[in-house]
């Protein structure tokens, strides 16, 4: 599968996603980001550590889409974190209660060199 607006990398037990789109997560590439996490879930990775440098909003679908990925990790023992977010993203996922389900960071060196939860 194709994916236009994101990529992502092996680290340690972690798969690091990079949202490369510089503009909003919405339905499109929320689509795509629940689409690659689901299928980094099903081989085996419980560790998601999603990079939202490019991001400049994210909007209600593309909230939800990051719900359901936390849910399928939550019932696999699982975990999501994010990094690298624009105040008005943070502030969007806090809003949202996405912070009490999925860590937030401030870099993907902190993400990558802390314990998580």
């Amino acid at each position: 599968m194709d994916y236009k607006y994101i990529s992502y990398e092996k680290k340690d037990d972690i798969c690091l996603v990079h949202v490369t789109t510089s503009g909003y997560l919405n339905l499109e590439i929320g689509e795509e980001v629940f689409n690659l996490c689901k299928k980094l879930i099903d081989e085996g990775n419980m560790k998601l550590l999603l990079d939202l440098k490019l991001t400049k909003m994210v909007n209600s679908i593309g909230v939800s889409m990051l719900i359901e990925v936390i849910e399928i990790l939550e019932d696999m023992n699982g975990e999501l974190a994010f990094c690298n977010m624009k105040p008005i993203v943070e502030k969007t996922f806090k809003i949202m209660g996405l912070s009490n389900y999925a860590t937030l960071f401030d870099t993907q060196e902190q993400a990558l060199s802390s314990e998580w939860k």
